[in-house]
């Protein structure tokens, strides 16, 4: 039985795609020309929607419309076709905070729940390019300028109570992406799962082991407990290397339509684990043993910068914008009390105590992104491209093994250099 779907509502193909763009003006004034000279392609790959590049004599366009199912799978899993607003809304929020690092949004139809922006060119997907060996070196500090500001600016150190809660009220609704989340990172790969995939038989045992470790369930339930309760910030929902386009000298985030309110270090964990899924996948990809050394050390170095920097610009973000009704700063430089010194370092331990605890939070998502991507439904093409599945394998295996450990041992690890110097070590071994 087809999918129920709101009236008017139709899934566009190529060649419907450029007769409803005829009727947009901004849009087809941008194109130019009339619908005869443009160029119109689907190229989607992601599991969830149609993505359509559209060109015309003067510039082009992405276009993206959501399905009313996960197009990984098809219309046996069914999925609101509101995801498109959360994704509209959640751009326009985080625009206001980071707007170099976004899309421009050119128009939102909410019949067609179909989004169109600027195309991004030359740009190319991030995971891609990481799979050939391409170094960004603009990355790391657009990167940490998107997290810190978008995260900053919409969490109750910024916001005011009110104003905070009619946000984590209008994301409230996009329940059923969350739930893929809840499902297929925090639950799914440590049980059996109908949908669950791995590199079998190679990896069978790593998989039953996982499924057994009830320490390593307990810290992933606790992880998921803080995704369920913890509305710290606006979420991107998804930030991986594969919602990243990238040139050497600018960086684009897309795809929020994962977006919620939800703890700070699942945004930034996610990114992490995603680099250390690449770093242990490089091997893989070369052509003679040790032929990528210099770009598995640039992987490393751009998580060390990324966490580092992120740290230290999300502090100074809080010291020089304390709007919200967190940690006011009458309460800490009142000078009729201690003084205004020694509020200023209650103020410091009070942010000590923040980071550290979202560091660990960070390493624990980390983790759990990397498992899933192994022992889950959505593989990463990092390792799926790998075509000698002994090699691949191989790959997987010690990803797992530091994956485990981060989420396990997050409070003993004293730095991101540390992180980095087991994930070097796993490599090493090998």
């Amino acid at each position: 039985m087809p999918l129920a779907t709101p009236a008017g509502y139709r899934a566009l193909d190529e060649a419907t795609l450029a007769a409803y763009l005829e009727t947009v003006p901004t849009i087809a004034g941008r194109l130019g020309g009339a619908a005869a000279d443009w160029r119109v392609a689907e190229v989607g790959d992601g599991n969830l929607n149609l993505v359509f590049l559209v060109e015309g004599p003067n510039d082009g366009v992405c276009v993206k419309q959501a399905l009313p199912y996960v197009r990984l799978v098809g219309d046996g899993w069914p999925l609101p076709l509101e995801r498109a607003w959360f994704e509209h809304e959640a751009t326009q929020i985080q625009a206001r905070h980071a707007a170099e690092r976004l899309p421009a949004i050119l128009h939102y139809d909410p019949q067609l729940y179909l989004i169109a922006m600027e195309r991004l060119a030359p740009h190319i997907i991030m995971r891609r390019g990481m799979i050939a060996g391409t170094v960004y070196p603009a990355f790391v500090d657009h990167m940490v300028e998107y997290t810190a500001n978008a995260l900053y600016f919409t969490s109750d150190l910024a916001l005011r109570a009110g104003e905070k809660k009619r946000l984590v009220a209008q994301f409230a609704g996009n329940t059923e992406l969350c739930k893929i989340t809840e499902d297929l990172i925090f639950t799914d790969p440590y049980r059996i799962a109908e949908l669950n995939r791995w590199t079998s038989p190679e990896l069978d045992d790593v998989a039953l082991a996982i499924r057994g470790d009830d320490g390593l369930k307990r810290a992933v339930s606790l992880l998921k407990l803080k995704f369920l309760s913890r509305g710290e910030a606006l979420l991107h929902g998804d930030l991986h290397t594969g919602s990243i386009m990238v040139t050497a000298t600018d960086t684009k985030v897309i795809d929020p339509e994962f977006a919620f309110f939800g703890p700070m270090g699942f945004d930034v964990g996610k990114l992490i684990g995603n680099l250390l899924l690449s770093y242990f996948s490089q091997a893989g990809h070369e052509q003679e043993a040790g032929e990528r050394d210099a770009y598995r050390a640039w992987i490393l170095e751009t998580i060390e910068r990324f966490w580092n920097g992120f740290e230290r610009r999300f502090i100074e973000l809080w010291l020089a914008n304390r709007t919200g009704d967190a940690f006011p700063a009458d309460l800490f430089e009142n000078a009729d009390t201690e003084g205004s010194d020694a509020g200023r370092r209650s103020l410091g331990q009070a942010q000590h105590i923040f980071m550290r605890e979202l560091f660990e939070d960070c390493l624990g998502y980390a983790g759990c992104s990397m498992i899933r991507r192994i022992l889950g439904l959505a593989h990463n093409i990092d390792m799926e491209w790998i075509e000698d599945q002994g090699r691949r394998a191989a790959c997987e295996r010690r990803t797992l093994g530091l994956a485990v450990d981060l989420v396990k041992q997050a409070r003993q690890i004293p730095s991101i250099e540390a992180v980095t110097a087991k994930a070097a070590a796993l490599q090493a071994a090998a």
